[in-house]
């Protein structure tokens, strides 16, 4: 009894209510004619896509910037690393490195200029990252016509200008890291290995990261800034670095999504990107000032497992076609249920 009080007392109700809801849909599906095998590829295969983008949280958060709102200015470094990457023209695993090769530096430079904007705006991070997100994604609406890309893959046919709001990336780079050992297990299930391991790597980087001595300094600067500020950490540079680490990581993690989902959305494209990797990483158990590895990996398995599964089971059982329409209500419906848990602080 003592071990399943301290097993809810660490899991928490509200993981523990989403982990049930998503383990009946689990069981409700062989009844009304989904299969589980595809099912759970696909919720594999999402969580795979979306897990670096959930991992770029966490330096803003341990450092005390809270909730990185401003993800798509990674997501943007690596829209226009991939689309370089095209550009080139060099496909497989080579094409896959040139677009993070040239997104890195351009992240660099965006989360330093983004890093110094919230060290002004210190308490209000969170309004101004969501606005820094949503303005440097129109303004890109506007680059994206301008930038001179050429490549027929790519921009308008009939303006041969101007790239187009969709681009495939079949041919040149279309899951070039998710085969990496990858298998099959009869028709429908699909373990993309390479993606995994990519993300395992990320991650392992990120715990030793944040056990070395300026990961330690970037944590006491979140959790206890007077004590950071006593002991001769500079608190700007430490907010500035975690700022271009999540920067980083959200230019790659938007590579990884693009190379498994088959298409580069731009535009509007990552306009809500940042909702999804923000809920997914507090369903998950993080709060606006700690995180973990461990709530990265939860929270993208359930937010993504819920994601795949609802619209499937009560599509089959109702028999119409709504995929579409319930995916948005249980997207929102979980954005918003996970930003009312910030103001908890476990």
């Amino acid at each position: 009894m003592a071990g399943i009080k301290k097993f809810i007392e660490n899991a928490g109700w509200p993981r523990i209510i989403i982990g049930l809801f998503l383990f009946s849909l689990f069981i409700m599906a062989p009844f009304v004619r989904v299969r589980i095998d595809a099912s759970v590829s696909d919720t594999l295969v999402r969580f795979g896509m979306n897990g670096v983008m959930v991992l770029a949280m966490v330096p803003m958060i341990v450092s005390g910037c809270g909730l990185n709102f401003g993800l798509p200015l990674g997501i943007i470094a690596g829209l226009l690393g991939a689309v370089t990457s095209i550009e080139i023209g060099i496909p497989g695993i080579p094409g896959v490195l040139i677009a993070m090769t040239i997104s890195l530096p351009i992240a660099v430079v965006l989360g330093w200029g983004y890093g110094l904007l919230l060290n002004r705006v210190k308490g209000s991070e969170m309004m101004i990252a969501t606005y820094v997100g949503f303005s440097s994604v129109a303004f890109m609406c506007i680059m994206w016509l301008v930038l001179p890309y050429k490549s027929s893959n790519m921009v308008w046919g009939y303006a041969g200008k101007g790239l187009r709001t969709t681009i495939a990336v079949e041919g040149f780079w279309h899951q070039a890291i998710s085969d990496i050992g990858s298998f099959s297990i009869g028709q429908f299930f699909y373990v993309p290995t390479g993606m995994f391991l990519f993300f395992a790597l990320l991650c392992w980087f990120m715990w030793v990261f944040m056990r070395t001595r300026t990961g330690t300094a970037m944590t006491t600067v979140g959790s206890n800034p007077e004590y950071a500020r006593a002991s001769g950490v500079n608190i700007d540079r430490m907010r500035t670095l975690s700022v271009i680490l999540s920067t980083v990581l959200g230019a790659i993690g938007i590579i990884v999504y693009q190379q498994s989902f088959g298409f580069v959305q731009l535009y509007m494209g990552p306009f809500y990107m940042a909702f999804p990797a923000v809920s997914a990483i507090l369903i998950g158990g993080a709060s606006v000032h700690r995180a973990s590895i461990l709530n990265v990996i939860i929270g993208t398995l359930l937010f993504q497992g819920i994601l795949t599964m609802t619209p499937s089971v009560i599509n089959s059982m109702i028999q119409t076609d709504m995929s579409e329409v319930i995916r948005i209500i249980v997207s929102n419906g979980m954005i918003l249920y996970a930003l009312t848990r910030t103001v908890k602080v476990k």
